[in-house]
């Protein structure tokens, strides 16, 4: 690990989508990053302000091909690339790099699973199990320990950081969980499409993946290791007609003698030392609250229906659903203050 007063050399990976921009947004500023490649194969040797404008003004090198790369040159590598792409990839790094992939190729811990959902066999499966699933609040101490990273996404982050508390204390039933959740269309990336286009998703929201999103075994994955056994929850996601955030409404039955304020107090409780999960005191939060930031804010509120509450979680997606998180995960990694380089206010309006 390179000392305080080094800065450790990075390597973005996929940086032409919107992740490897926002995450170049926040290493920018990071007091021990020294950003000393960026890839994107089909812009290799473009300046990177050419490809965002909006970050040209940084001292950033070219765009180059992966294959280009000298990785003996860098310490930590990001890894922003398309789903299905990244395990040959990493599997070929060198091992003294640390990575942290914001894809999901290392997310599922079990092979097969992954093989269900995405299609294909595993490419990286002995790489697979020193993965470490980076859910930073609560995997802390198996992040810290890390070579492998695996960011978890946008959905799941936003329904575990709210159950995952509930379940290990037993305060929720595991069973009839219901996760209603909202993306901004960053979510579904900068490659085009038609279902994406601005006239398409304007003045509209609908669900997609019903019944069969990706996202769903990665919950599942984190709420079973909670509960001690399978879980199984209903997750439906929806675009909705806005850049960032994520809103997740989520339906629980209480356990025995449980009320909807004890869930507050023992999320409080949980999370009080934690710089990016904000449980409020009363309401629900709301994805312009959360603009821009590392933050997960989270609501509860008791059901009409008895027995039942109602939790909200609101995130950037870009953020604490992506990029943000991933330098969460490498502060982590690194022994550095988990906050370094995320000291950030919601843009708001």
């Amino acid at each position: 690990m390179p000392q305080m007063g080094n800065r450790a050399r990075a390597a973005i990976l996929g940086a032409s989508g919107y992740t490897g921009a926002e995450l170049i947004r926040l290493l920018a500023r990071h007091p021990h990053i020294e950003i000393r490649t960026l890839t994107a194969d089909r812009r290799a040797g473009e300046p990177f302000g050419r490809v965002f404008p909006h970050l040209a003004a940084l001292s950033l090198p070219d765009l180059v091909r992966i294959e280009d790369v000298d990785f003996g040159a860098h310490d930590i590598v990001f890894c922003c690339l398309p789903h299905g792409t990244t395990q040959e990839t990493v599997a070929a790094l060198p091992e003294h790099l640390k990575v942290v992939d914001l894809s999901a190729d290392f997310r599922l811990a079990d092979i097969a699973t992954y093989a269900e959902w995405y299609g294909h066999a595993h490419r990286a499966p002995e790489l697979q199990k020193s993965a470490v699933y980076g859910l930073t609040e609560i995997k802390r101490g198996q992040v810290a320990r890390a070579r492998l990273v695996a960011n978890p996404g946008c959905y799941p982050t936003s329904a575990q950081l709210p159950l995952v508390p509930l379940i290990e204390a037993g305060a929720v039933e595991v069973r009839n969980i219901i996760v209603d959740a909202k993306s901004g269309v960053t979510g579904a990336g900068r490659s085009l499409r038609e279902d994406i286009l601005f006239p398409e998703v304007q003045d509209g929201i609908h669900a997609y993946g019903i019944g069969r999103h990706r996202h769903a075994p990665e919950i599942e994955q984190g709420l079973g290791e909670a509960a001690g056994a399978p879980v199984t929850v209903s997750f439906t996601p929806h675009l909705a007609p806005m850049n960032r955030g994520i809103l997740s409404t989520i339906y629980v039955e209480l356990a025995d003698g449980e009320t909807a304020d004890g869930l507050r107090e023992k999320l409080r409780s949980r999370y009080a030392d934690e710089p990016f999960v904000h449980v409020l005191p009363s309401g629900a939060p709301a994805t312009r609250h959360v603009r821009g930031t590392n933050r997960c804010d989270i609501g509860v509120a008791a059901d009409r229906a008895p027995g039942r509450a109602i939790l909200v979680s609101a995130i950037d997606n870009l953020v604490k659903g992506a990029s943000g998180q991933a330098v969460q995960n490498m502060n982590a990694m690194q022994g550095w203050e988990e906050t370094t380089g995320l000291e950030l206010e919601a843009m708001y309006p």
